[in-house]
């Protein structure tokens, strides 16, 4: 049977996540902590031996670094990268830029707490994870999965939520226990499919 591997790795720290902002769809680089985390990531997806054939990023400069360094560090920088913004983190609406322990000031732990973790209650102005989730699996479906059915190996760097909503249909996990689920930044995750595109292992590179 041949095996075929997706990985998927979230973003290293970014530096707004270092200022403990909502991001969303800004823009902010990689902090030199997260630069450390996406080298990390590469040297253990470099340990797999694996021959990839597409990088898939979003339209966000934090993951298109994360996946610039670790394609280095794997030598594999000729590969083809496709950026799209079905990729794109969680848009955070009247939040993003804001200082999250200022949000829970200003409207109350518990509401915020339900903005970022309820599946189907979004922050002012933004989506919720259902809806982003709407944006990444037609696009998974779409443009990835009828590859890993030719036997190409995928990498996708992408965002905490873009990847929550990944992992949410390829684990089955229900949508009250999706948004329990945390993504470590730089953390690779390698999933394995058989010939008939089911995922049949599972690994959390970093435990």
């Amino acid at each position: 049977m041949k095996i075929r591997n997706l990985i998927l790795v979230r973003h290293g720290q970014s530096e707004w996540n270092e200022k403990n902002l909502f991001t969303g769809w800004e823009n902010p680089g990689l902090t030199e902590k997260g630069s450390e985390e996406a080298k990390n990531a590469g040297i253990l997806i470099k340990q797999l031996n694996i021959k990839f054939d597409c990088l898939f990023t979003s339209a966000l400069i934090r993951a298109q670094l994360t996946g610039s360094i670790i394609l280095d560090k794997i030598d594999q920088t000729d590969l083809n990268i496709i950026k799209n913004k079905a990729l794109n983190e969680r848009f955070y609406g009247e939040l993003q830029g804001l200082n999250k322990d200022e949000c829970r000031k200003k409207w109350g732990e518990e509401l915020v707490q339900t903005w970022r973790r309820s599946f189907d209650k979004g922050p002012p102005g933004g989506e919720t994870l259902k809806e982003t989730g709407e944006r990444v699996l037609p696009y998974y479906l779409n443009s990835i999965h009828p590859l890993i059915l030719e036997n190409k190996n995928i990498l996708i760097t992408a965002h905490g939520n873009s990847l929550r909503s990944l992992i949410k249909y390829l684990d089955n996990i229900s949508d009250e226990d999706i948004v329990k689920l945390e993504i470590p930044t730089g953390a690779p995750i390698h999933y394995q499919f058989n010939e008939n595109g089911k995922v049949v292992n599972k690994k959390n590179l970093i435990e």
